[in-house]
């Protein structure tokens, strides 16, 4: 007896972004620009009891070099689950912060201005850690943002035809100039990358309604793997179970990826 073909992946990563213990949102990545969305771990199991695959969070304040949040951030990883994963973003920038992020059992830690800075380190964990990583490539245009968004970090073709060569599993594009504006993605740009790479990406940043969804797993052919929600769910522009019911049809939504440790 045939099996019944088999439909692609798309994953749905609601974000929970971390600044001083908090749950909270950024208009274009730009500290002072918080909106308080109240506990982190309440987020979290939130957007697990709506359908939830991944959570996608991040440490605000590592990113920006003003601290860090690893026993917050560490509650949310033991508290969503073993069923769901997660990964880690934010100011990983050496081993010491890379072995701390996989140590809370999450699936994937996620280098962002590492991969600009300092590429022979992450040449390195690229070969000890294989799929458990994914790099972060924040733009504006063509030239990458680095240090919380902060600071020019290069061309971002050029790294991505570095990094390829690395070996990087996966990326994630975030247009930093339409983050938390909820005016849509930046599906020309996506479209860009996945042409220049033949690794899965993640798109994240403007997506405001169902809409944007449907138009992201439309390029699934293309190379876009899923889609990072932040505003959008926070304010109420759809539920994530309503993002869950429109998606799933087309798609399978629980592709996990590598198993947690």
């Amino acid at each position: 007896m045939a099996l019944p073909p088999q439909k692609p992946a798309f994953t749905l990563l609601p974000a929970v972004d971390v600044a001083e213990g908090r749950a909270v949102r950024l208009v274009q990545g730009a500290a002072g620009t918080e909106t308080d969305y109240g506990d982190p771990v309440a987020a979290a199991r939130g957007w697990v009891e709506q359908g939830a695959p991944w959570i996608h969070l991040v440490d605000l304040d590592a990113a920006f070099g003003r601290g860090d949040n690893r026993s917050v951030i560490h509650r949310v990883v033991e508290a969503v689950g073993a069923d769901v994963h997660v990964e880690i973003a934010g100011g990983i920038r050496d081993d010491a912060a890379l072995d701390a992020a996989l140590a809370t059992g999450a699936s994937r830690a996620v280098i962002g201005t590492a991969a600009m800075e300092n590429p022979d380190w992450v040449r390195s964990a690229i070969d000890r850690h294989g799929d458990r990583l994914a790099v972060s490539l924040d733009v504006r245009g063509h030239t990458l943002a680095a240090r919380g968004w902060t600071s020019e970090g290069g061309d971002l073709f050029e790294t991505i035809s570095r990094l390829d060569s690395d070996g990087c599993a996966r990326y994630i594009v975030t247009d930093v100039d339409k983050d938390g504006m909820m005016h849509g993605p930046n599906l020309h740009l996506l479209k860009k990358v996945c042409d220049h790479t033949d690794r899965p990406v993640i798109a994240s940043g403007g997506i405001a309604r169902l809409e944007d969804l449907h138009k992201l797993a439309d390029l699934v052919t293309h190379g876009i793997e899923g889609a990072i929600i932040g505003r959008a769910l926070y304010e109420n522009a759809f539920t994530l179970a309503e993002a869950v019911a429109a998606i799933e049809p087309r798609f399978d939504l629980f592709f996990w990826g590598p198993p947690q440790p």
